[in-house]
């Protein structure tokens, strides 16, 4: 079957291309739906990697966490005490807690105010497994000392990685306080946090003097090797109140992507960018489609009287929807490429091509293409030998 379809090929490349400028337009037409899918795909992609970034470097095999927590810029603390229960299971190597804010950095360049996410830890038991971090811990263990994000938004922020190099410890201001900046980690911006900054506890609740220390935001549990984590899971979901969760990190994660999927406008609102994209390309494939479909019926008619059968003809349009759609795939992922490094350069934002993306585009692109061809075909029943004989 396929091999006497691409038989076709030459009839359908040689209608489509002996109209340049038709065909021009029509790929202009597709790859501006590419590019439209591909930057909306693009942008959800990294708004889902950078709020789930944190997670992958936490240190801990199970994550305690309030039942109110559904995202990390709505954090719900819960008591330690809580934390302390999970000690005492057998197959526990380790706790340690994390404190999560957010709070009024003030720019060292222009004194301009601007929102910072804050991750308290005890530089004894980190919560995080950064390299950068384990050279600072006895910095940190002094009071208000911190760790700015180099991958943070410079110009909101400040340019805080040049001024350290002329100044260390940098002096600058979090929520009205004094602090001392004596480091530099990466994690990287998200569409929560412009930047980041990790400090002791001790700072931690100094900067936010309304928290109290035995409110913790996330519990971090370290297994024993060979322990069984979904064993441990249970026993510790079995003795904690039901507004805690016990999560590993996996389904911690998908609690975030769950919020921005679902329990916030953004997934609809790029679904619907994605949507558009396609429509606007389903209509332009169709116009070039109708107007060729109509331009040749006389010659349609005429294969039909010499004994070309109506699956034949239908298999030339098809063709031409195919090789619209791979003409048109190819340069709009070319400027997607390109736009993606642009994005990333501007906001830090983890956005970069990626195999999946590619082939969810490409596969939308075909369906597009021959969705359009498909509809074109009803002009093709007007192709009646007996209109020309």
């Amino acid at each position: 079957m396929f091999h006497k379809l691409f038989r076709k090929t030459p009839l359908a490349w040689r209608q489509m291309s002996r109209e340049k400028a038709r065909l021009l337009v029509a790929i202009t037409g597709i790859a501006f739906a590419d590019v439209l899918m591909f930057v909306q795909l693009g942008l959800q992609d990294s708004l889902f990697d950078s709020q789930v970034r944190p997670y992958a470097t936490l240190q801990g095999d199970l994550f305690l966490v309030n039942t109110l927590s559904d995202n990390l810029a709505s954090v719900k603390s819960f008591s330690r005490d809580h934390l302390y229960q999970a000690a005492g299971i057998d197959g526990v190597a380790a706790i340690s807690s994390l404190y999560i804010g957010q709070a009024d950095w003030r720019n060292p360049d222009n004194r301009a105010n601007r929102q910072i996410f804050v991750y308290g830890i005890d530089p004894d038991r980190p919560a995080f497994n950064w390299s950068e971090l384990n050279q600072h811990l006895d910095e940190l263990k002094l009071l208000d000392r911190a760790l700015f994000d180099r991958a943070g938004a410079s110009p909101q922020l400040g340019d805080i990685p040049t001024l350290l190099e002329k100044e260390n410890p940098l002096s600058i201001q979090v929520n009205a306080a004094d602090l001392q900046i004596v480091g530099l980690f990466t994690l990287g911006t998200s569409f929560t946090a412009g930047g980041n900054l990790l400090t002791s506890d001790s700072t931690f609740l100094r900067l936010f003097p309304q928290r109290q220390a035995s409110d913790i935001s996330v519990g971090i549990v370290q297994l024993e090797p060979g322990a069984t984590i979904e064993q441990v899971q249970a026993q510790l979901q079995s003795i904690l109140p039901n507004d805690l969760l016990v999560l590993t990190r996996d389904q911690f994660t998908a609690r975030e992507l769950a919020f921005w999927t679902t329990g916030s406008p953004i997934g609809f609102i790029f679904g619907f960018g994605v949507a558009i994209g396609f429509m606007v390309g389903t209509v332009i494939v169709y116009q070039i489609l109708y107007t060729d479909v109509s331009d040749h019926l006389p010659e349609y008619a005429t294969l039909k009287a010499m004994g070309y059968s109506e699956l034949y003809l239908i298999g030339v349009i098809i063709q031409e929807s195919l090789i619209l759609a791979a003409l048109g795939f190819l340069p709009g992922f070319l400027l997607s490429s390109g736009l993606y490094t642009l994005f990333q350069s501007a906001t830090l934002l983890p956005l970069a091509m990626k195999l999946n993306r590619a082939i969810t585009v490409l596969v939308l692109t075909i369906i597009m293409c021959v969705g359009a061809g498909a509809i074109a075909l009803r002009k093709l029943q007007q192709a009646d030998p007996a209109d020309i004989f």
